[in-house]
């Protein structure tokens, strides 16, 4: 049960809470969740914006500012200023990015909040409430950057279903991912698993089993699925799979009799962002699914991004999921 997976989460984030920045710092659900997340124990919080604006916001919800659990940081008289600004100066310049230019986008509580991440003063960041996936995401491949060896990030979602939970990649980032790319975003999905406590078993999916069909789209998830079996050798991987033979155990005895995947697969990769993100916006409203994400893979340090009509208990999930990531990076 996905309940079960999200109190699991929360227990790991309890034991080991970590500092979250919270860039929308005076948004009412931000703040209501800030106020819950620290009473559970999840969570040192940091609030990025106009401090009376914060202040007021977090009366109304209730939320005390303590100085040391909870804290507010108005960017533009931070005495960090100077210091991010010459640290992204130094980041970007080759990119054009000049000193003023730098000083400038600090002034941006997105901005200040990821070079808070990347200078380690918080471990990890929640955006999202008020702003575009591409607004929260932008200054994290520019600023924090993948880990070593990963191309590029991608988005996670968890599901959960009436009889069972899944994960879903990528279906918020990357459009149309190549075959090592794709293979990159399972294994990425395999480790975000592990960190929530689930033991994954990963279909590669595909609109063909095991060579039902014949195009170069096929082709693509049967490489894919090569590359991630040879970096993972003891992963439980299989494709190129449809997805009722990774589903449905006795359509994958008739279909795959000699996968490893036995219809019984936790971890679903869609082979380009078009399908996964309609896929799961199907499941969610049509399976009456609860939809937990996107969690972004990949990223040397957690930047994790909310949906525009996210709820308080998403935005508390998600901060404890961004507090474990931080424990494993």
């Amino acid at each position: 049960m996905v309940r079960d997976i999200l109190e699991a989460i929360e227990s790991k984030a309890e034991r080991s809470p970590k500092t979250i920045v919270f860039p929308e710092g005076s948004e009412e659900r931000t703040l209501r969740a800030a106020r819950i997340s620290n009473r559970l124990g999840i969570a040192r919080i940091v609030l990025l914006g106009n401090r009376r604006g914060i202040e007021k916001g977090a009366k109304k919800a209730r939320l005390r500012i303590d100085g040391e659990r909870v804290r507010i940081i108005e960017p533009s008289s931070s005495e960090k200023l100077n210091e991010y600004a010459d640290k992204l100066y130094e980041l970007r310049k080759e990119k054009g990015l000049t000193l003023d230019e730098a000083r400038r986008l600090l002034s941006e509580e997105i901005y200040f909040g990821t070079m808070m991440v990347k200078l380690g003063d918080a471990d990890g960041l929640l955006s999202g409430a008020l702003h575009s996936t591409a607004h929260t995401i932008r200054p994290a491949l520019q600023i924090i950057k993948t880990r070593q060896g990963i191309s590029r990030a991608s988005g996670l979602f968890i599901m959960k279903l009436r009889d069972r939970v899944l994960l879903c990649a990528d279906c918020a980032v990357n459009i149309c991912p190549t075959a090592e790319e794709l293979a990159e975003i399972a294994l990425c999905s395999a480790e975000s698993a592990k960190e929530f406590g689930i033991k994954p078993r990963i279909a590669m999916l595909s609109f063909s089993t095991k060579g039902s069909a014949q195009h170069e789209l096929v082709d693509k998830v049967v490489r894919a699925t090569e590359i991630a079996k040879a970096k993972a050798p003891r992963l439980v991987i299989d494709g190129e799979l449809q997805v009722d033979a990774a589903l449905v155990p006795w359509v994958a005895r008739a279909k795959a009799p000699k996968s490893v995947i036995k219809g019984d697969a936790n971890v679903l990769i869609f082979p380009d962002l078009q399908s996964g993100n309609i896929s799961y916006k199907i499941i969610e409203r049509l399976a009456h699914a609860k939809a937990v994400g996107p969690i972004l893979q990949g990223l040397a340090k957690p930047v994790n991004d909310l949906s525009r009509g996210c709820s308080v208990s998403d935005i508390v999930n998600m901060t404890a999921i961004t507090v474990v990531q931080a424990n494993h990076r």
